[in-house]
């Protein structure tokens, strides 16, 4: 029961608007208008002036969903210890990337500004904190492999973490993602991985430009569950390749870097059907929208933001976009914007997902590296349930 009033927080968090007034504000928190107004006054809670009327005031819905969660879970240590799994406190410490407030930083740089000139390469740089640019040639792949297979024959002779040094594995990772940047399409040679990967996909300068952005937003997000997946791995004292391969496998789950593949099955449901109909249709159905909302971004995605600024939407993605504002005041993330620019420039329609992963391995070599320094075993505990579930299927 708890799990589910946590959870139905959060989702009222992403689905009502950005801010609210002050009615909706005591109802949801349940307090009196003073305790509201101390929590402004202490700061918990942002307010701003009407635009319809500047003699009322509106509330951040995000900060007023947070206060309630922590309502919540009170301070008991196991709801606490329960809710940290799910959206909730941060319970692993990292220097790599932060979220606070609706902005992105890696390593205290704000990550948009730095993805607006940067490559790949050099985020690898400041979040792998290597004193030269590492380069992801690429030289072992074979082209009929694909990342799976080839993360996979890399952990049969690879050596475990434990004792390696800083330098080594930096070299491990700078060719691993060479490596994944073949199988993915991108072509030999030295130049930087989005270049060749642009001309793997026979694009110009453009594409490239895009693509660089892209890659860098998509480096690092957080304790995220790809990113947990090759930690928990990395805290055996299991190889890189294995750590990575982790983070891959829990990267292609359909509520995370394989949302874009399902958002593919909405798009063709809303040229079916209509947008509106199609998108009405899978909230019936109690289906996720793939594509948009995030729970750490109640105004919008600020990489799918950057993404989208200087992109040429096609009428369907457009089209669906506002469906799913009109019926659920969703904002289009990251995997909207990725399939809108692989739609736009006519790449493969796994492309999104490459990008993805190209851009997130950076990032899991960085948390590889910061939990082997940190040297504990991550080993959360089981509550145990009797529930009817368990007795049902045991």
């Amino acid at each position: 029961m708890f799990q589910l009033l946590c959870r139905s927080i959060l989702i009222g968090s992403i689905n009502m608007s950005a801010w609210i007034d002050r009615s909706a504000a005591l109802s949801r928190l349940r307090v009196k208008a003073q305790t509201l107004y101390a929590y402004v006054s202490r700061g918990r809670i942002r307010v701003q002036p009407d635009p319809a009327d500047s003699r009322r005031s509106l509330y951040n819905a995000a900060d007023i969903a947070s206060i309630s969660l922590r309502k919540v879970r009170g301070r008991s240590p196991g709801r606490i210890a329960a809710s940290s799994m799910d959206w909730g406190e941060p319970a692993i410490e990292t220097a790599i990337s932060s979220i606070e407030n609706g902005h992105l930083r890696y390593r205290g740089k704000d990550a948009i500004a730095f993805a607006s000139a940067a490559t790949l390469e050099e985020a690898a740089q400041l979040l792998w904190r290597c004193g030269d640019t590492p380069e992801f040639a690429g030289r072992a792949a074979r082209m009929d492999q694909n990342p799976f297979s080839l993360l996979a024959d890399r952990v049969i002779n690879s050596e475990p973490i434990l004792g390696q040094d800083h330098q080594h594995l930096v070299r491990d990772a700078a060719a691993i993602i060479g490596d994944l940047g073949l199988v993915c399409g991108a072509e030999k040679g030295s130049k930087p991985l989005h270049q060749r990967l642009a001309k793997g996909w026979r694009g110009g300068e453009a594409l490239a430009e895009r693509l660089r952005q892209a890659l860098v937003l998509m480096a690092d997000h957080d304790l995220n569950a790809s990113t947990f997946a090759a930690r928990v791995a990395a805290s055996t004292g299991a190889s890189l390749p294995a750590a990575v391969l982790s983070g891959l496998c829990t990267l292609s789950g359909p509520r995370h870097g394989g949302a874009g593949e399902a958002l593919q099955h909405l798009l063709r449901d809303a040229r079916h059907m209509g947008a509106s109909a199609a998108v009405q249709q899978w909230l019936l159905r109690d289906r996720m929208l793939p594509g948009f909302g995030h729970n750490l971004y109640p105004e919008g995605d600020p990489r799918a933001a950057a993404m989208l600024a200087n992109l040429a939407v096609g009428n369907a993605m457009k089209d669906l976009a506002s469906a799913v504002f009109d019926c659920s005041g969703l904002l289009p993330n990251c995997d909207y914007a990725l399939a809108a620019m692989a739609a736009a420039d006519s790449l493969p329609e796994d492309a999104p997902f490459r990008i993805f992963l190209l851009g997130r391995v950076v990032g899991w070599c960085a948390h590889v590296m910061e939990q082997k320094d940190d040297g504990k075993l991550i080993r959360p505990r089981g509550r145990y349930s009797d529930s009817e579930y368990a007795i049902t299927h045991p």
